[in-house]
């Protein structure tokens, strides 16, 4: 097993494109190191190199003295602790620096609840407010989370993309839309769902004028009633009525 993971960290790293073209696209894989862009290899390498530092940290004490529970997704983790962010800071680094694992310092920072936030995981986690105004700490859907899968949306339905069938168009955008919500579904998640569904709709609704030569927005032609019930374009914001901590 180790003589296996030594040649996928040494052996150099290429992917390839559509047009089945060898390309390296990062310094890491230019100098020949690291692992492909989402390649499963790439969490399991993690854990085996986090495993030692979050035992340490259990080993050493410091989660018992400092009051830190440390939690961990791969190479992403969070210190939660009381009063003492400093030193677990501190004493973090020093695990690091023996275990001769490099820090993201650009991702690293200390960060004080309720009055700032951090995300982790694609979740914002800081003060939310539940429909009574009552504040609580609590996660919901990261900006830069929203504005990726709007993105998305609007590669899809660019106007090159117009030779596709409606019905293959429908069931690709249907796809990215539930599978994004069914990992953002925690927290007060309404308002991200409100923003996906206006921003599909819109871009759907400018892809059917471009395709059948359309003036206008098309909201006359292509109403609401249209996409959701016609062309069964999936809609986030019922999604909702189900999640009973999601309807602030």
């Amino acid at each position: 097993m180790l003589h296996l993971l030594k040649q996928w960290l040494e052996m150099p790293v290429a992917e390839e494109d559509e047009r089945g073209r060898q390309r390296r696209t990062t310094r890491n894989k230019d100098e020949g190191k690291g692992t492909p862009q989402g390649a499963p290899i790439s969490p399991l390498l993690a854990n085996l190199y986090m495993r030692r530092f979050i035992l340490g940290w259990k080993e050493l004490g410091h989660e018992r003295r400092l009051g830190a529970c440390l939690v961990n997704y791969a190479d992403d983790f969070v210190i939660c602790c009381r009063g003492s962010a400093e030193e677990a800071m501190a004493e973090m680094r020093k695990m690091m620096s023996k275990l001769k694992l490099t820090v993201n310092e650009k991702k690293t920072r200390l960060c004080r609840l309720p009055e700032e936030t951090f995300d982790f995981l694609g979740y914002t986690i800081g003060r939310c407010y539940s429909r009574t105004g009552r504040a609580y700490l609590g996660t919901k859907p990261a900006a830069k989370k929203v504005r990726r899968i709007c993105d998305a949306i609007s590669e899809r339905t660019a106007r090159h993309t117009k030779l596709l069938s409606v019905e293959k168009l429908i069931a690709h955008l249907n796809r990215m839309m539930v599978g994004w919500a069914n990992y953002f579904c925690l927290g007060p998640v309404s308002q991200a769902y409100r923003a996906i569904d206006r921003h599909v709709s819109r871009r759907l609704r400018q892809w059917l004028c471009a395709k059948h030569k359309v003036q206008g927005q098309g909201t006359a032609r292509f109403p609401d009633e249209y996409l959701y019930q016609v062309l069964h374009l999936a809609r986030l914001g019922p999604r909702t009525k189900t999640f009973s901590w999601a309807k602030a």
